[in-house]
């Protein structure tokens, strides 16, 4: 077996993987377009297009953009009437800013625990984590594989809660041939410069409720009522609004994301024959319900109990030695950040989220984007550490 290059071997790739984000002449001239309309701003009619496209496309009749992820997250629980004093059960392995914006309109995030194949919202946990002060739910469809929706919306009209589909990780994604973002009251997307459709920064909410839609507007917008004065405002609102340029960006961007959907599902089902032979790792758990999944992530599981000599960061290190970009993850469940010692939470036993936080890393979506020279040159390092696991051992 060929040495590992973190003990001194040479490297499987020296090459770069694809870069990312992609672009080329329809970026350039969209920019152009909103720099010679003189309308940078929010009311750039490119706005209201990409709203009117993102939004069909998720199968919804209602789309609202507005600066970030974070913000929408806000914006979709105050329209929904979460106030302090409210519980919202989120999970503990997500972004942080899905539990933050719940402490952010004064409510309590409850940490409840994921599935562990999935790392999804775990619908039987959801049930034990209901109290008479809950109101919300927000399932994050991690690493762009759905929750489980017919459960969770289940759970969620039999106890009358809100639901709002965090989709961060998830553009595209769809749940037995239903789009994310068109189940819950809301469902809110991230633009930000990783996500799998970027414009640097921007976010978005998809809704089929019309009130809901007109509420979270005007929130975005200063108060203002569509239709209404420009000095006219209804409610307490503020300026969330996006810009035309990223307006135009995302709608080149959107233009390829099918497309790349389909290079990443491609990629991950290469990497799943490839690697479905290797006992040191499991290769991700897809629900056969999801029929689409966008690959945010590529998530591997380290298989502890048959290596246990070997934790994730080494194997991590280990395969960016070989040239691999890689990612170890949450280092630590969300409820263990500093900034919950300050506000209060309520935290209900997570063992699966710990172990994955414990055992499970990921390739980017970037490198899901690759050509297959570079997807196999993957499988190759995976095998080759695999192959000399023992070696790695001995020396960390």
């Amino acid at each position: 077996m060929e040495k590992l290059a973190i003990l001194g071997g040479e490297p499987i790739r020296r090459k770069p993987f694809a870069s990312y984000p992609v672009y080329d002449e329809r970026e350039l001239s969209a920019l152009k377009e909103v720099l010679e309309s003189g309308v940078w701003g929010g009311y750039n009619p490119k706005v209201a297009e990409f709203e009117q496209t993102f939004a069909a496309f998720h199968q919804c009749r209602f789309g609202i953009t507005a600066a970030n992820g974070t913000v929408t997250l806000e914006t979709a629980l105050s329209a929904a009437g979460i106030c302090p004093g409210d519980e919202v059960i989120v999970p503990p392995v997500t972004f942080i800013a899905t539990a933050t914006a719940v402490l952010r309109i004064g409510a309590t995030p409850v940490f409840s625990d994921i599935d562990e194949e999935t790392y999804n919202l775990h619908p039987g946990r959801v049930k034990e984590a209901i109290t008479e002060r809950t109101r919300a739910i927000i399932p994050v469809h991690f690493a762009g594989q759905p929750a489980d929706m017919d459960r969770l919306m289940s759970i969620a009209e039999r106890h009358q809660l809100i639901v709002i589909e965090d989709c961060a990780h998830a553009h595209g994604a769809a749940w037995k041939g239903k789009s994310i973002g068109s189940f819950g009251h809301f469902g809110s997307f991230s633009f930000q410069a990783s996500k799998n459709l970027t414009a640097g920064e921007g976010g978005f909410l998809t809704t089929n409720d019309e009130e809901l839609a007109e509420i979270a507007r005007s929130i975005c917008n200063q108060g203002r009522r569509t239709g209404g004065a420009w000095y006219e405002h209804v409610r307490l609102g503020t300026n969330y609004r996006l810009t035309g340029w990223q307006a135009a960006i995302l709608l080149a961007q959107f233009s390829r994301m099918p497309e790349q959907i389909e290079r990443r599902n491609e990629n991950a089902q290469f990497l799943n024959e490839q690697l479905s032979g290797i006992d040191l790792i499991s290769t991700p758990f897809v629900d056969e319900r999801v029929s689409c999944h966008s690959y945010y992530l590529y998530m591997i599981r380290l298989n502890r109990d048959r290596f246990p000599g070997i934790t994730k960061d080494d194997f991590v290190k280990a395969l960016a030695a070989e040239g691999i970009p890689c990612s170890a993850g949450y280092p630590h469940p969300l409820y263990k950040n500093r900034v919950f010692n300050d506000y209060k939470h309520i935290r209900n036993d997570c063992p699966a989220a710990e172990e994955m936080c414990s055992g499970s890393f990921w390739l980017s979506h970037e490198v899901m984007l690759s050509q297959p020279d570079s997807i196999n040159d993957v499988t190759s390092a995976i095998e080759k550490i695999a192959g000399s696991i023992h070696e790695l051992a001995k020396a960390i």
